[in-house]
């Protein structure tokens, strides 16, 4: 393969300084990395639907963009987030075809996990992966583009590292792999920077051991106002870790109406419990799958939620991938990501993706 071998960090944003390299040259929640900065005009889609998953569940899927353009993937973060229209805004319209899904339970999927009847059995890792590789055949692509952040480029990575025969390239955005190490760090480790808030939130379940399980078994309490409150205390957390993050989306949590505000935290604290039914650190392990398959990984250096340790280990896993740091970012974005996302997609947009640009 043609293009660039072992790690490249690539340091980007106004608060470039000292040593470290620069190169002058981005439907809520996590799902919202990348959408800050870009020219396009937002673009309404030309087609979508509900696709037929099995399980008596029906995916919703839009399109956009040029139908007979570069398919590209875009794969909401959470879990349970969905898509949004912004989310294609670093795409250029005249070139892709950009594929959106919602993941089983959330957004204009059916059922909704917000409904307590909903059988989260069948909302699994293996189930998403299959969802997206039946979506694919559906439309009739052959490779696509994949783009996402945050529990989006998890699901991306291990749907690449099944199906690389699938995939002309990587973007992914505030990089996770949803180790159980990096789980624990969100709901606990960073209470070390947030002792109050921190103080609220595992006042809530009953005990403090696990927290992210006592949450789930919250959220599947038969008294709504349970599951309510819960779903609540829980947005309350997730805003606090971001709340330092003035040119991103601050408070963007707790702002959810409450029946999607209810899937995302039943969806997350479903994943998050079980570790996303992933081996410890096997998309690491595995990342050598990818060896063909060029990438692109931006992350924040003021990444709370997602602190850069992963996204470091993952460039130095994966030989076809790219690191760029951006100084002035957290996990809700920034100006000068969203214009490291829209340069990184637009590398895709070339007929040979193997090329530094």
């Amino acid at each position: 393969m043609r293009g660039y071998r072992g790690t490249q960090v690539l340091a980007h944003g106004p608060a470039t300084t000292g040593s470290t390299p620069a190169w002058s040259s981005t439907r809520r929640a996590r799902a919202n990395l990348g959408n800050v900065a870009t020219s396009v005009p937002l673009i309404e889609p030309y087609a979508d639907g509900l696709l037929e998953v099995g399980d008596g569940n029906q995916v919703y899927w839009c399109a956009s963009g040029n139908p007979a353009g570069r398919p590209a993937l875009v794969v909401h973060g959470g879990p349970g987030s969905g898509s949004s229209p912004r989310s294609r805004k670093s795409f250029d319209p005249n070139v892709f075809r950009i594929v959106q899904f919602d993941q089983r339970g959330c957004g204009r999927s059916v059922p909704s996990a917000a409904d307590p009847g909903t059988d989260m059995a069948v909302n699994t890792t293996e189930h998403l992966i299959a969802d997206m590789e039946r979506l694919r055949i559906h439309l009739g692509i052959d490779r696509w583009l994949l783009y996402g952040g945050s529990w989006g480029s998890t699901l991306i990575l291990a749907y690449a590292q099944r199906y690389p025969q699938r995939v002309t390239g990587i973007v992914l955005v505030g990089v996770t792999t949803t180790r159980r190490r990096e789980i624990d760090w969100l709901y606990r480790g960073v209470a070390r920077l947030l002792p109050a808030e921190w103080e609220r939130f595992r006042a809530t379940p009953p005990s403090d051991g696990d927290l992210v399980e006592g949450y789930r078994q919250l959220m599947e309490h038969p008294d709504p106002v349970v599951r309510r409150g819960a779903a609540i205390e829980w947005c309350r957390w997730e805003d606090a870790v971001i709340a330092h993050e003035s040119t991103g989306s601050p408070g963007q949590y707790s702002a959810k109406p409450d029946t999607a505000m209810l899937a995302f935290v039943r969806i997350c604290t479903h994943y998050f419990a079980h570790a996303a039914w992933l081996e410890e650190g096997v998309l690491l392990r595995e990342a050598g799958r990818l060896a063909e398959v060029p990438g692109e990984l931006i992350h924040g250096r003021l990444d709370l939620s997602a602190p850069l340790e992963t996204a470091w280990e993952l460039a130095k896993a994966w030989p076809a991938a790219r690191l760029r740091v951006i100084d002035d970012s957290g996990h809700t974005a920034s100006p000068a990501m969203g214009e490291a996302v829209t340069r990184a997609i637009a590398r895709f947009a070339q007929p040979d993706t193997n090329q530094i640009s």
